[in-house]
């Protein structure tokens, strides 16, 4: 595509985002307590207007050339995935539920699934690239150095390599007696089949007539049954030879996206290299008139103060803001009021320093921050700033000079400019200052007491108050390439498998707001658990200022029946994130460490090598981690009931329950795997039937069912004998599904988890609510 083009999807996005703070302003005049429906209708209809202009602006982001214009998006996309977040967050607060079913508002907006699925943005797997293949490599080079030892450590014996090799030969020579013997069962059989064929004594014209007929009919039913395929195929009843392979025009546009990125890296590094050179052209040719248009006028306050007051003001210092102050929009004697009103705030704040006995001691530690108030964003502010600057900057520039798209010189000396007037500022106060020094001499003659000597504040005895114990570092002595070798042998820091997110397989919940509506509570798909991991995990720590800024997220539990995918959703965080995975499971630390000191030099190692040092156990580490820390804490279990549930609920903020794979989603699941292991659907395999009957089976056991039966012998038998929907069916009938009961205790612990306690309670107060209002009003009927 063209840049014209993705300057056209910009401004589609702006004028998106400027419909979408109208209706942000709305969304205040709204009360869910008066009419909740209407509430839930305006989030979701505001959540997935957001997803919307994510999409665009993610595809702007990764294929805009000018690197101006990027800044800006850049600026707009953190603030839109911000906004996203905040959004869900409002929804499930409101709605006291982590599963939102927006099916009816898709359907009025005229959209499908997948325009409302929250993206992975490019940029998070560009950034991490050369990490990841660092990472890589010092996994290889150390398992490879380990293996070496363990080599060196445990020698082979003459006799143990002499058995190996036996053990080899006598396999060789069993799989060539075999083949023989083989084809020598072949031969004696086609031999057999000679003798029994009858003598042919057919004449040679009616030979000729059977075979046309024969070859006719064959011909005709062939061509008939590729025309139906070939009708099908376009109406989209059957999935077509070539859907999985990438035509002509996809591969020109995946060529044509990777030079883009080429030309945005060339275009950027010109820009870094040019900004310094634009701003020391600034300096010389502006710097001058700057510097004396400055000086001329802060001597004419000078002036306009003595003749004021009959005195020079007080220079405002570094921290009032120096000649920045003097060149706002006020009169001198504005200025010199409020200069005089903070010297005698400051006064009177030494005075009350002397009087310790009558101030109340303050707690000791932290004063808890303040919380938000309702319906404050802190991504609002970047989003109306973005839109202010592409409406100022850029929706009427004229770039008809610029078909390059590469970085506005002129634009740069604006911005430049300001840099350049704040540093001559800075020089201009220190030269002022020196002025006004030599004006009080010359006119005031300023015979003042000359300053005493200041006298050293003497050292305080023993440790000051409320100073804070320094943590104990139990490897101090240590590198940070140590413990990582470490912590490899032992298991605990592993490389986790290249997972991306898109491969964990579910489908739209079709019907979510229709069971609603009839009072039945709807089971979320796997599409929705992909988006929740998405929200929660993948877009914070994918990006640092969204997880300062965004509602933090320190922990996260996925529970559900053995094989709903829990560790692959691990992994996919730690692929799309590149993100380092400690894996702390029970079952992996056991045996190591052992030991209340063990334990703690453990955990002193991994989190050593975080961002951040924490503390001893697991709910005070939690409590350690701040927004600044791109940490995350993501546990698994297959079965949460049997677990103590008061700690377990204090130690992670979100839980969510990963249920078993709906119709929509076991069909998906059956055709990508099927194909992803070399299978072919035809028409002979009935996948409708293998969802139904696959109903309590979870993805894993469907992959473990696909695995099995598609062996490199039945793949290569599939021309002759096409799959059928019994070849899984007898692979699945010897595996055992999630029964009922199961089912039931997972809904049960799921039911005491706090969100859900909230909304059993708000639940029952509406009940209570509308039984007293209908009780008032049978008693007005009365």
């Amino acid at each position: 595509m063209s840049h014209s083009t993705y300057n056209q999807l910009f401004q589609q996005a702006q004028n998106a985002l400027n419909d979408i703070l109208e209706l942000e302003s709305a969304s205040s005049t709204l009360d869910i307590t008066k009419d909740a429906a209407a509430f839930s209708r305006h989030q979701n209809n505001l959540y997935i207007k957001y997803i919307r202009i994510f999409r665009k602006l993610e595809v702007v982001h990764d294929q805009i050339a000018h690197p101006q214009k990027w800044k800006v998006v850049e600026m707009l996309l953190e603030g839109v995935m911000g906004r996203i977040i905040e959004v869900r967050r409002e929804m499930v607060d409101k709605g006291l539920s982590e599963f939102h079913f927006m099916d009816d508002v898709i359907q009025d907006l005229k959209l499908t699934p997948s325009n409302v699925e929250i993206p992975i943005p490019k940029y998070f797997s560009r950034k991490a690239v050369k990490l990841r293949e660092e990472r890589r490599q010092f996994f290889v080079k150390l398992l490879q150095e380990e293996a070496v030892t363990k080599e060196k450590e445990v020698p082979q014996s003459t006799d143990e390599a002499v058995r190996i090799i036996q053990i080899a030969e006598r396999a060789r020579q069993g799989r060539l007696r075999a083949r023989i013997m083989r084809d020598i069962w072949r031969e004696e059989q086609r031999e057999k089949n000679r003798k029994l064929l009858p003598p042919v004594t057919m004449q040679p014209a009616e030979a000729a007539t059977l075979i046309q007929k024969t070859w006719k009919g064959y011909s005709q039913r062939k061509k008939t049954v590729r025309q139906r395929d070939e009708e099908f195929e376009f109406i989209g009843m059957v999935p077509s030879e070539n859907a999985n392979k990438p035509s002509a025009v996809n591969l020109m546009a995946k060529e044509t996206a990777e030079n883009r990125h080429l030309l945005q890296e060339q275009y950027r590094t010109e820009y870094e290299k040019a900004q310094p050179l634009i701003k020391q052209t600034v300096m010389d040719t502006e710097g001058p008139d700057m510097k004396e248009t400055y000086r001329e006028q802060i001597r004419h306050w000078f002036i306009e103060c003595y003749n004021t007051s009959g005195k020079f003001p007080d220079y405002p210092t570094v921290e009032q803001g120096g000649s920045d102050i003097i060149f706002a929009e006020k009169t001198p004697d504005q200025l010199l009021a409020e200069i005089l009103a903070e010297e005698e705030e400051k006064e009177n704040q030494k005075g009350k320093k002397g009087n310790v006995k009558e101030v109340k001691k303050e707690k000791k530690g932290k004063s808890k921050p303040e919380p938000k108030p309702e319906g404050f964003s802190d991504f609002l502010p970047d989003i109306t700033e973005g839109n202010k600057i592409y409406t100022d900057v850029w929706r009427d520039r004229d770039e008809s000079a610029n078909l390059l798209q590469k970085h506005d010189v002129e634009l740069e000396k604006e911005d430049k400019r300001k840099e350049v007037e704040k540093e001559i500022r800075l020089q201009v106060d220190e030269l002022m200052r020196e002025e006004l020094r030599n004006l009080r001499m010359a006119v005031e003659r300023d015979f003042s007491e000359p300053p005493k000597a200041k006298t050293k504040p003497k050292k305080a005895r023993g440790k000051e108050k409320g100073s804070k114990k320094k943590e104990k570092d139990f490897t101090a002595n240590r590198s940070l390439n140590s413990l990582c070798d470490e912590l490899i042998e032992q298991g605990l820091l592993k490389a986790a498998p290249q997972v991306p997110l898109a491969s964990y397989l579910g489908d739209f919940s079709y019907l979510g707001s229709t069971l609603l509506h009839a009072n039945i509570n709807p089971m979320p798909s796997l599409y929705d658990i992909r988006q929740i991991i998405t929200t929660y995990a993948i877009l914070p720590l994918g990006s640092q200022p969204l997880h300062e800024k965004a509602p933090l997220v320190k922990s996260i539990l996925l529970a559900g029946p053995r094989g709903v995918g829990k560790k692959m959703l691990v992994h996919s965080i730690c692929t799309e994130t590149c993100a380092t995975l400690f894996d702390l499971t029970a079952k992996n630390i056991a045996g190591k460490y052992p030991g209340k000191s063990g334990l703690q030099m453990m955990l002193h190692m991994v989190f050593k090598l975080e961002p951040k040092r924490l503390k001893k156990n697991l709910p005070k580490l939690l409590k350690q981690i701040k927004a600044e820390d791109r940490v995350l804490l993501v546990g698994t279990s297959s079965r949460p009931f049997d677990a103590e549930l008061k700690p377990l609920f204090k130690v992670y903020d979100r839980i969510i329950l990963i249920p078993r794979a709906d119709y929509a989603s076991r069909y998906v699941i059956w055709k990508n795997f099927i194909e992803e292991h070399g299978g072919v659907i035809s028409n002979t395999l009935d996948l409708t039937s293998l969802a139904k009957i696959s109903d309590g089976y979870t993805p894993g056991h469907l992959v473990e069912v696909v695995k099995s039966v598609l062996t490199d012998h039945r793949i290569e038998q599939q021309a002759k004998v096409p799959l059928t929907a019994n070849n899984f069916i007898r692979a699945l009938s010897k595996i055992e599904p999630i029964y009922q009961q199961e089912e039931t205790a997972f809904m049960n612990w799921a039911s005491k988890t706090p969100l859900a306690k909230k909304a059993l309670k708000a639940k029952r107060e509406k009940e209570a609510l509308e039984a007293a209002a209908q009780e008032a009003a049978n008693k007005k009927k009365r």
